[in-house]
């Protein structure tokens, strides 16, 4: 057996192996995944506190949402591009799968120019917009002067790395991001604590280790023993695969982009009715949260591929099998995180705060916004699965219900109704966030319920390339190509 035909077998599994097996297979590597990305938002700030001062930590703070923004950028082409990879090679199309390849770099390389040019035009303005003072706008200009072409290369590696899971390939996706992180903490200390470059250092450090990240990603797909790699063909621009990569990708990425827009919304609801503290504990115990969000998504991500795979494929009963297993897994997981939130909230927001003033505050807050999180864990699973399946705008509105439309506006309604029976509006914003949760997997029950045909013995998955260049669709084993 040659190369291409044993690196195929790490595709064919996708529709023989066992669903359980599979799925931590992928998943595993996926949440580990997770907690690495992670690691990047970290480091740079614990070298910066120890070695160079506050200002610093403030002037990287104000780069935060625009590193949001590259990122929610990166889940634009990457999960679009990734979903949609699972997808064709279902369908054992491994051309079209190696031009969506060579497109997602495409848009990659449009987006990349295009953010980084626009930083560099307005950089003083973006900065002084996100809260920069005289005293702070130095260090974040230094960092983001340094940093900016390395965010390319962050989207390029968001982007290939989802294509290597999506193709095969969970655990060297997991190695590969976990390389850059190792790199990123050892040129910090390097840069920062050794060589005494200040902020700079954490810029050069994190471009560098993102470099070596993409450099390391597209080897791989240059290389002769993968079968889905770099042709002349995949470069040719199509108009379908940017629609398909576009529409799937705009449900994540939307939603990292209103998370910023609903925190800086629930902010100012707090300041009004109980002022620093109020945030603070919003803080800390969306740490506690977004920590098991971080699992459930992991474990989502991990389910794409099988799922894409076999939604493309036609094997309906497989489809079904691994949306079950997920959702009962992250159910699990939600229920966990909701116990230990309501009967341990102290013990757990101790580790955060030794302020009992916050605690008082943070406690009842810790158990209202968490203690739907099996409901949360549904909704994110179905939005998840939806962009597996193909279905991108019902995957934007189930991924953007529960904190657009349902909490922004609760934010401001709750508040008053609980004043009005004789509360605070402190514990009004927190009653907001879990009648949202409610709401949001109600939503995307009936949602589901309205795609349940893709789970019917037959269904054939449609196809989302013009006519004239579909080509037959293979039936037999994908190792036959």
């Amino acid at each position: 057996m040659n190369y291409c035909y044993r690196e195929m077998d790490n595709i064919h599994e996708l529709e023989t192996k066992p669903i359980g097996s599979l799925l931590l297979q992928y998943a595993l590597p996926a949440v580990i995944t997770q907690v690495i990305s992670s690691i990047y938002n970290i480091v740079d700030r614990v070298f910066l506190g120890q070695y160079v001062g506050a200002l610093a930590i403030a002037g990287l703070a104000l780069t935060m949402p625009i590193m949001n923004i590259i990122h929610a950028l990166g889940s634009l082409v990457g999960v679009g591009a990734s979903s949609r990879m699972s997808i064709v090679l279902g369908r054992k199309d491994v051309r079209w799968a190696e031009k969506i390849l060579g497109n997602s770099m495409l848009l990659t390389f449009f987006f990349g120019f295009l953010f980084v040019s626009g930083g560099y035009l307005f950089m003083d303005k973006i900065l002084q917009l996100f809260g920069a003072s005289v005293d702070t706008i130095g260090y974040a200009r230094e960092y983001m002067y340094i940093v900016l072409p390395g965010m390319f290369f962050t989207t390029m590696s968001f982007n290939l790395t989802g294509l290597i899971r999506a193709s095969g390939y969970p655990t060297k996706s997991m190695w590969i991001m976990a390389g850059g992180a190792v790199l990123n903490i050892i040129l910090d200390a390097l840069f920062i604590s050794v060589m005494k470059w200040g902020i700079g250092g954490a810029a050069w450090a994190t471009t560098i280790s993102m470099m070596t990240t993409a450099v390391v990603a597209v080897a791989h797909f240059l290389s002769p023993k993968s079968f889905i790699r770099f042709k002349r063909h995949a470069w040719q621009p199509k108009l379908y695969i940017f629609r398909n990569i576009l529409l799937i990708g705009l449900s994540p990425f939307l939603m990292n982009f209103a998370a910023s827009f609903v925190v800086a919304i629930l902010n100012r609801r707090l300041i009004h009715y109980g002022g620093d503290l109020a945030v603070g504990a919003i803080c800390i115990v969306n740490t506690f949260g977004s920590f098991m969000v971080m699992f459930m998504l992991g474990l989502c991500q991990g389910m794409q591929p099988i799922a894409g795979y076999n939604y493309g494929a036609g094997h309906s009963r497989r489809l079904r099998d691994v949306y079950g297993l997920t959702m009962k897994v992250s159910l699990v997981v939600g229920f966990i995180g909701a116990a230990l939130a309501v009967i341990v909230p102290r013990l757990i927001l101790r580790a955060f705060t030794d302020s009992d003033e916050l605690l008082d505050i943070a406690v009842p807050a810790m158990r209202y916004l968490n203690v739907m999180l099996p409901l949360i864990g549904f909704t994110i699973t179905n939005s998840q699965f939806f962009q597996s399946i193909d279905r991108p705008w019902i995957a934007i509105v189930t991924s953007l219900s529960r904190q657009v439309l349902f909490l922004v506006p609760l934010a401001f309604v709750m508040p008053l109704l609980v004043i009005n029976l004789g509360g605070d509006g402190v514990t009004g914003v927190w009653i907001a966030g879990t009648v949202s949760d409610v709401l949001g997997a109600v939503l995307a029950a009936a949602l589901l319920w309205s795609q349940r045909k893709v789970f019917q013995p037959g269904y054939v998955a449609p196809e989302r390339r013009p006519r004239k260049e579909a080509g037959p669709v293979v039936k037999t084993d994908i190792r036959s190509r």
